[in-house]
């Protein structure tokens, strides 16, 4: 039997009966003991392999249940667009430019995470994407995943001219001419892209068209960015056949990067109903958990569902009509799916509310609906939440990266108001936190810290008074998110006999000041008992 020990550690179990401890053993990929050093090296015998942590903070692995794993183990080898090195069509352009000039004419050009609400002369446009190529089809996606622009070879490839029709939950901007910007939005992304799949208007269509054996070769070189950063539990809200058969091909060879849940995206339900198929379902590596459904679109674009339009006059957009979505919810209930729904506006929050509802009703006594990213509920929602059971899956990255746009565009009453995490946790709820990742980073304690300090890129507040405490984020990224997954008996605490996934902080996170805790990473990551991740400070 293999037996590792972590000593003098700052034990932070997220076990509420036994919330704190000096050191943990793990035994053949379980929890062993937690407690006192001296009892702990007991329970572990002679001849553990004991690991001294110097007072750092320990903790359970922690789990994004909020996660696009393959969709950001792509951007991890794309032209990176994000804002600040990104600030301004011309940076943009010549980044562009700049991957063009090392890449054969004809292939595709993809870039990740543009955030144009903040460029100088606002969104992009095939002609300036032009001047970077020509010669190859260019998309760019925007930092929601909801969007992109294209250039005229992009459009041209897929035969796409100015008198195409705009889709249901979806639309291609144009200029005052009628001609087409290179801006798509939503569904309409399923036209454009070399997709591998048509999930029609059940979301924004990002599952591009790869050779498996590239998409399995990211997906692993993937594996030391995600336990560099402690994560060890990772849920896929967006599942189609593409992610379905990478992550199991991935399974089988040994190689997949983390802990995978899957959300089979709602394109799915009469497939999947057909054959009798409903989470959870799988084994600790790879399992299904909830049906991911789409209500609105994103608050950074500009086309979430509000009572009241916002920034450039946004009335926002459906992917279903609301009759259609709470049928769709119902359906996956009665079938046995946990439902979890994209939601950001306040009159998408009804109609999710509404769908909701319906579920609750045909699936017992623990529904466990999750209401994704769940933007801007009113406080009279927030107490239907309650009664419901619903869990909300925030990302507060969003506050630090776009606070200052959502107050800008929503104005100081909404604005404040987003994710309000506070509120939640005071009306007896179990929020937790995701990244969104691609859309944001995947670094844990970023997330933990955004969810604290609530301030902006610009050093602003943001709904200072939604704010969280450490533990309560802490808890959010681990034992709540384990909840949330329909996985807490075996992960998201360090509790003997639960699984042997833990984090070993590169700092005692309880010392530090909250401006100090974004720059936190792992020094030592176990996966299933086994070091799966050692910092340079870490080595034996």
């Amino acid at each position: 039997m293999s037996t590792t020990v972590i000593t003098g550690a700052k034990v932070l179990t997220m076990d509420p009966a036994n919330p704190s401890a000096e050191a943990v053993a793990v035994r053949d990929g379980r929890i062993l003991a937690v407690g006192r050093e001296a009892d702990v090296l007991a329970a572990a015998g002679p001849g553990a392999e004991v690991v001294r942590a110097g007072g750092r903070s320990v903790l359970p692995g922690f789990i994004d249940p909020h996660n696009h794993l393959l969709s950001t183990a792509e951007t991890l080898v794309a032209v990176d667009a994000r804002y600040p090195a990104v600030g301004s069509a011309a940076d943009l352009v010549a980044a562009v430019a700049a991957e063009a000039a090392r890449t054969p004419a004809g292939q595709w050009i993809r870039a990740y995470g543009m955030d144009d609400a903040k460029y100088p002369g606002g969104r992009p446009t095939r002609g300036q994407l032009d001047e970077a190529t020509t010669e190859h089809p260019v998309i760019v996606y925007h930092v929601s995943g909801h969007q992109a622009v294209v250039n005229s070879a992009a459009l041209a490839w897929r035969g796409i001219g100015d008198d195409v029709a705009d889709p249901a939950g979806g639309s291609f901007l144009r200029d005052e001419g009628g001609r087409l910007t290179g801006m798509v939005l939503d569904s309409a992304m399923e036209l454009l892209l070399p997709v591998a799949v048509d999930i029609g208007c059940h979301g924004p269509n990002f599952h591009v068209d790869l050779p498996g054996e590239q998409l399995l070769g990211w997906l692993e070189g993937a594996r030391e960015t995600y336990l560099r950063a402690g994560v060890t539990t990772v849920c896929d809200p967006q599942v189609s056949r593409r992610e379905l058969k990478v992550y199991r091909a991935a399974h089988a060879a040994g190689t997949l990067p983390v802990r995978t849940v899957v959300m089979p995206l709602s394109h799915l339900l009469d497939e999947l109903t057909e054959v009798g198929l409903a989470g959870p379902f799988g084994d600790d590596r790879l399992r299904f958990g909830a049906m991911k459904f789409y209500c609105d679109g994103t608050l950074l674009g500009g086309t979430a569902m509000f009572d009241e339009p916002y920034g450039d006059n946004f009335t926002g957009s459906l992917y279903h009509h609301p009759d259609e979505l709470t049928d769709l919810v119902r359906r996956a209930a009665v079938a046995g799916w946990q439902v979890g729904i994209h939601t950001q506006g306040d009159r998408a929050m009804g109609y999710s509310l509404e769908a909701i509802k319906a579920a609750v009703a045909v699936s017992g006594d623990d529904a466990r609906p999750r209401i994704e990213h769940c933007g801007h509920p009113t406080p009279a929602q927030v107490r239907e939440f309650a009664s419901l059971g619903v869990i909300p899956v925030n990302q507060p990255n969003f506050l630090y990266d776009s606070g200052t746009d959502f107050v800008r565009r929503l104005g100081e009453r909404r604005a404040h108001r987003l994710q309000p995490m506070r509120e939640e946790i005071d009306a007896g709820l179990r929020p937790v936190l995701s990244s969104d990742s691609f859309v944001s980073s995947l670094r844990p304690m970023e997330t933990v810290s955004n969810a604290v300090r609530r301030r902006t890129r610009e050093d602003g507040p943001i709904g200072a008074e939604q704010a969280v405490t450490l533990e309560e984020a802490l808890r959010a990224h681990t034992i709540d998110a384990a909840y949330a997954l329909r996985m807490e008996d075996r992960i998201g605490s360090l509790t003997p006999g639960k699984l042997a996934d833990v984090v070993v902080l590169d700092a005692d996170v309880t010392a530090l000041a909250t401006d100090q805790l974004s720059g936190v990473d792992a020094w030592l990551t176990m996966l299933d008992g086994r070091v799966a991740y050692r910092g340079p400070s870490a080595s034996r």
